[in-house]
């Protein structure tokens, strides 16, 4: 049971990691948030996808096939820049004790997005665009899951709406942080899409919007939150983020430019 609370809001909050169980099996909040977000991103993508030429089966089928490669690729990508962590291989695959990273996740997604759409012969840049919202989606949601397993928190911080975990100084709520941030991109991703002038040019707003919040959220985490690539200096996900800002930015321009061609 973790008590957090929002001390100058005058919000306390008593909440447990657990939520029910099923015999002696704990059910977690965390995953009933993920599910929830997972679930919600399927049903808005598959309700809009015909408008954007792509089937809802389609779509199923990917955000199955994604969420599998998904948790695969996020425990890789956590594994590989965390290997002091772990003291024997058959701990690599005990993902019940925590060490995922939504990098990794995103990476392993769209890679199978790829090879699904090159399969079926689907306009891949297509079935990009019009999955991102999902996306958005499933991670303003899946925020809420460090939320209740009080984790993923940033500096401390004198704001009115900083967090206290514990009777500890209260610190920044990067969850909530994030979740807007998401939010936010969904809300002008769904403003703007209609007017896409190539394919392709949503995913590169997801990939740039979601980077920039990355770039600046996550050196205000906690370091017992961080993988470092140069210790206590910069983040690999800071490196990762920089680059997808990048690249974002650079294929918007070529797409364009191609397009007006």
């Amino acid at each position: 049971m973790n008590v957090i609370s929002f001390p100058k809001l005058g919000i306390t909050l008593s909440i447990s990691p657990e939520a029910f169980h099923i015999g002696q099996k704990p059910i977690y909040w965390y995953a009933i948030i993920i599910l929830t977000g997972f679930l919600l991103a399927i049903l808005f993508v598959a309700h809009n996808s015909r408008k954007y030429n792509v089937e809802p089966e389609n779509v199923l089928d990917i955000a199955i096939f994604g969420l599998l490669f998904g948790i695969i690729g996020a425990r890789i990508y956590y594994v590989l820049f965390a290997l002091d962590e772990f003291s024997s291989v058959a701990d690599v695959f005990k993902i019940w004790n925590g060490g995922l990273a939504i990098y990794g996740g995103i990476i392993a997604a769209f890679i199978t997005a790829a090879v699904y759409c090159r399969i079926k012969k689907l306009n891949t840049l297509n079935v990009f665009d019009v999955c991102c919202p999902g996306l958005f989606i499933g991670q303003a949601v899946g925020r809420w899951g460090n939320f209740v397993n009080a984790e993923v928190y940033g500096g401390e911080t004198a704001l009115p709406w900083g967090m206290s975990i514990n009777g500890a100084p209260p610190v920044h709520p990067l969850f909530l942080y994030e979740s807007l941030w998401n939010l936010l991109g969904l809300v002008l991703l769904c403003l703007f899409r209609h007017k896409k002038t190539a394919d392709g040019q949503v995913v590169c707003f997801y990939i740039g919007w979601y980077s920039l919040g990355r770039l600046f959220l996550e050196g205000m985490r906690n370091p017992e939150y961080i993988l470092y690539a140069v210790p206590n200096v910069l983040g690999i996900s800071q490196i990762v983020a920089a680059i997808g800002i990048i690249a974002a930015a650079a294929g918007f321009f070529v797409l364009t430019s191609r397009a007006k061609r």
